[in-house]
């Protein structure tokens, strides 16, 4: 929920800690990513390398809290940036079985595509001369568009591509125009919503002894 809900990237998903929850001000603050450095992994910066603060809407913030409720944060402590950095301590939201960081080739693997095999989104996996299961995907199934739902739901309603830009992340509304530009409502689509809002919506009329709807 919280990758459709606020728009994170797969790598800020499985970074986020519980620190980053502002519950009181309703907000999420995006200040890491897990990245993969040939075979280990680091804490980084996001995309671009910047922070940022989405909003937190009520029914993630309840399933944020619920998750902690049953799982408790995982205290992982990875180098900064690069393999030899200074190593940094966070609470992550979201561990793996072996009680480390989630992976996410492991994570795609044996959670997400089995789901959508489930969901029968895609076929269900062959199998190599290994007996390896092998999944047939493309990048329209991966977890990535959990931030696609995100970005053209905003839109949708009447968030303007500057905030968008800036919940998601990116160097300037330029990006998420040429990115996203065909899920944007089109300007007949509001104009017609912006008439009918307002010329035809019900509203009270008075006849001296009552009013009607």
């Amino acid at each position: 929920m919280i990758g459709a809900a606020c728009g994170l990237r797969q790598g800020e998903l499985f970074g986020l800690a519980l620190e980053d929850f502002a519950f009181e001000e309703r907000v999420l603050r995006v200040r890491r990513q897990i990245k993969k450095l040939g075979s280990d992994h680091v804490y980084a910066l996001p995309k671009n390398d910047r922070e940022r603060v989405v909003p937190l809407p009520h029914r993630a913030a309840e399933a944020g809290k619920r998750h902690v409720s049953v799982h408790r944060p995982l205290v992982c402590s990875l180098p900064w940036e690069r393999l030899d950095g200074k190593p940094r301590t966070h609470n992550l939201l979201f561990r793996w079985t072996d009680d480390r960081h989630i992976r996410s080739r492991t994570y795609s693997e044996t959670v997400w595509k089995p789901a959508l095999v489930q969901a029968r989104v895609i076929p269900a996996p062959d199998k190599d001369p290994r007996q390896r299961k092998r999944y047939t995907t493309s990048r329209k199934e991966g977890l990535h568009q959990l931030r696609h739902y995100y970005a053209s739901v905003m839109p949708a309603g009447g968030v303007s591509v500057r905030k968008l830009a800036e919940y998601l992340g990116h160097a300037g509304p330029g990006l998420t125009l040429r990115v996203y530009a065909h899920l944007m409502p089109g300007s007949h689509d509001r104009a017609r919503k912006a008439i009918d809002d307002r010329l035809f919506r019900p509203r009270e009329v008075s006849h001296g002894t009552g009013t009607e709807q």
